[in-house]
């Protein structure tokens, strides 16, 4: 599987952050940010979620397109 990531996307965000922008966000652990393969979909405003161990991160790869 290809994750594709925003180089022009700020950071990484940790558990319990607030989500800043509705999309998809790839998964990565440890201390040296190793993707996972695993993909969340956040919505902005919620908290990301905890991971199953300590040492998760997330980082936008595709954001959320709203019509209108």
């Amino acid at each position: 599987m290809l994750i594709v990531i925003h180089e022009d996307l700020p950071m990484f965000y940790l558990p319990g952050e607030i989500v800043p922008s509705s999309g998809q966000y790839a998964v990565f652990f440890g201390v040296n940010r190793k993707p996972t393969g695993d993909e969340i979909t956040c919505i902005r405003g919620n908290k990301f979620p905890p991971g199953i161990l300590s040492g998760y991160a997330y980082k936008l790869v595709d954001r959320t397109k709203h019509k209108g």
